[in-house]
């Protein structure tokens, strides 16, 4: 089996991004949700804003979630399905 280390580099930033507890928390949310704005991640978390935009910069950053605006407020949600497959074996109980 060949080495496919491009890839694995790639899994590895995705697995930092993650590893951060209130990151977790985001993306967990948001995949239950379906997706949210920040006004409702900052009450739901009880953290403030600007923490919260930190995150989800680097959660940007790394194609882990996509924003789209609607009116004033921009609807985050989880797009990168390898992030969605590792939420889920961390959390579904089978």
């Amino acid at each position: 089996m060949k080495i496919n280390r491009k890839q694995n580099e790639e899994y590895a930033e995705l697995l930092k991004a993650l590893a951060h507890p209130d990151r977790l928390c985001i993306v967990r949310n948001l995949i239950i949700l379906g997706g949210t704005t920040v006004s409702y991640m900052q009450n739901c978390m009880n953290q403030p804003q600007s923490t919260l935009s930190q995150h989800i910069a680097k959660l940007r950053t790394l194609k882990v979630i996509t924003g789209t605006r609607q009116g004033k407020e921009i609807y985050y949600e989880v797009t990168n399905e390898t992030a969605k497959k590792i939420i889920s074996a961390l959390y579904d109980k089978k």
